[in-house]
């Protein structure tokens, strides 16, 4: 018998709870590369004073453990991640969705036609096929390298909705308390021309609907859809403005919308069909990025999007998932025929699946709202700049070479920063920790004096190429040392980042008020400054994953590293585009350097 999905969650080991000394000594440590003597005694004095036995921060960090010891709680992260994620003001779309473009070559396209309604017929029929077996468990628990991993994110990718609020986002989603158990729902909600429609995708009875059935009920609802939405009506718009906006407005449309928004907030997933192919895989990934926005609901956990020429790809809303959790629902969506989905999923002919469009009752107000949103969202989307960048070059050359790939992109990119911009400034990069309990992610910062002395050494034309092969090693060696560090919880930034959390949420309460120099120091400001914000998605069963920038002067980067290929999105605000394709032509020559120089 197999192991049921969640069997060993409860089972994992916690997230280690850093005492305020490790956070502090760690933070002081991995700032000082990017501080000026002055700005690391300021720091420092800071840190010395978040120390002191009478700080705030004792009394916050000893609510923090109080919080760890609960019963019920799986981390001391359980309240961080609502707070970094539902807490944001701003926009989620394009700001925080993430997307994959998915292969054209896979078992699942290659086993349909490439007619568009075809295609995401069985994208629909495999998504359906893993969402059964989820609700049986009989999803396998997810291993790495023969370790577990935590499985509970799995719960957020069916009829789960992002909803907005102040002073914080909540969720709408199953296995809650308000939602006890698997999702019921039997329908999604597929978007044409800015028009919505309720599907369903499981019959009455419990069978899931035939691949031909589905592409028939998608071409019944691009016909329903011909005509163009004005814009002014397709309320997806409005999931793009700014959150604090959002919020005010839902709450004054959901009375007289309550049907409408229960269909769409219910609904297993969206579907997003387009009315054309993409010029190329730039044009494709942008679109997977933001697109018409009249033509998604981004508040929607998973939205599938599929073009005219059947090329498909996912966007993915952040609060409840990440990169991980979603490359392992892919993988398993499109390694499988549809035929083999649809019958391990006991599909049945029914014919045409129950159809209906998904109309809201808006006032003059509402629409100028809509039309507003819309108009807004396109000039910030022009506004960011991207682009592809392609390497025939791949994890088994880099091993090859004797040196973790990641390392390896990881130096690349701040060889390439500092000829593009003449500097090195923070990197973040996101480091998985789901073989922890309720696991997600880690900060980790990518500066480390090795890794300056590595760029002025490649940089230095006095030095011969065993001095800068050896200043390359002990980089990419601290590089790894500082990613397991992350993979065992021992990371500084979010253990400090969510002591401020709790002062926001109960300072009054706990008699910590007072505010701490720490958090208006050089180093947490500088530390956290992002130029560049990178993330990487191994599947090989994607093309290009992909985020959008995360600060005024930051490159976004979103790369897949395969066995054979190294395939980068970057992103970042237009005012600084000509930084990022200098970045992205330096980045070939690095990579080119520093192949060359670990070749022996």
């Amino acid at each position: 018998m197999s192991e049921s999905t969640f069997a060993y969650d409860e089972q994992l080991p916690r997230v280690p709870l850093p005492t305020l000394e490790e956070s502090c000594t760690r933070f002081l440590h991995w700032c000082a590369p990017l501080l000026t003597s002055d700005q690391y005694a300021a720091t420092a004095a800071a840190v010395e004073d978040l120390l002191r036995p009478d700080s705030p921060a004792r009394t916050l960090h000893a609510d923090l453990e109080r919080f760890d010891r609960t019963p019920g709680v799986g981390s001391w992260l359980d309240e961080f991640w609502p707070s970094r994620y539902l807490g944001r003001r701003d926009r989620i779309a394009l700001n925080a969705n993430f997307f994959f473009l998915f292969r054209d070559d896979t078992v699942l396209a290659t086993s349909t036609g490439a007619d568009q309604s075809e295609r995401a017929a069985a994208l629909i029929t495999a998504a359906v096929d893993y969402k059964l077996r989820l609700d049986r468990e009989e999803i396998p628990p997810a291993t790495q390298r023969g370790t577990r991993l935590n499985m509970a994110q799995n719960k957020f990718l069916f009829s789960e909705t992002r909803i907005p609020g102040a002073p914080q986002d909540t969720v709408r989603v199953p296995y809650s308390d308000e939602w006890p158990g698997h999702s019921e729902a039997r329908h999604i909600v597929v978007f044409y021309r800015g028009n919505m429609f309720r599907m369903d995708v499981v019959g009455a009875g419990g069978a899931p609907y035939t691949p031909e059935d589905l592409a028939a009920g998608l071409r019944a609802v691009m016909k329903a859809g011909a005509r163009r939405a004005p814009v002014n009506v397709s309320p997806g718009h409005l999931t793009t403005m700014a959150r604090a906006d959002w919020a005010p407005l839902y709450a004054a449309l959901r009375p007289a919308n309550n049907a409408a928004f229960d269909t769409i907030e219910t609904a297993l997933f969206c579907v997003c069909l387009e009315d054309f192919a993409p010029r190329d895989t730039l044009h494709a990934c942008d679109q997977l990025l933001h697109g018409d926005s009249g033509n998604r609901w981004f508040d929607k956990s998973v939205s599938l999007i599929v073009f005219a020429d059947g090329t498909a790809g996912i966007n993915v809303e952040h609060c409840g998932l990440d990169g991980t959790t979603i490359l392992s629902f892919v993988d398993d969506l499109l390694e499988t025929s549809v035929s083999a989905h649809a019958e391990r999923s006991g599909a049945q002919p029914q014919g045409l699946p129950a159809i209906e469009p998904i109309e809201f009752t808006l006032g003059p107000e509402a629409r100028t709202e809509i039309a507003s949103a819309a108009a807004s969202f396109a000039q910030y989307a022009a506004d960011t700049a991207t682009s592809t960048v392609s390497f025939d070059f791949g994890t088994a050359r880099a091993k090859s070479l004797r040196i973790s790939p990641d390392a390896l992109a990881q130096l690349s990119y701040q060889l390439a920063h500092k000829r593009s911009k003449g500097f090195n400034g923070a990197t973040y990069e996101s480091i998985a920790t789901r073989q922890f309990r309720n696991g997600r992610t880690e900060a980790m910062r990518v500066i480390t004096p090795e890794m300056l002395e590595f760029v002025a050494a490649m940089e230095d034309p006095a030095l011969d190429r065993d001095a800068k092969l050896a200043a390359l090693r002990a980089a990419a060696d601290a590089h790894v040392r500082r990613a397991q560090e992350c993979q065992r919880g021992e990371a500084p930034e979010q253990h400090l980042w969510e002591l401020q959390w709790i002062q926001r949420r109960r300072g009054a309460q706990l008699g910590a008020t007072e505010p701490m120099a720490f958090y208006d120091s050089p180093g947490w400001i500088v530390s956290r400054d992002d130029f560049l914000s990178t993330s990487s998605a191994p599947s090989v069963n994607i093309q290009f994953f992909g985020f959008g920038s995360t600060s005024p002067t930051c490159i976004g980067i979103a790369y897949v590293l395969l066995p054979d290929r190294w395939n980068l999105y970057l992103a970042t605000p237009k005012h600084v585009a000509r930084q990022m394709h200098e970045f992205a032509g330096h980045l070939k020559g690095a990579v080119a350097e520093l192949t060359e120089l670990l070749t022996v």
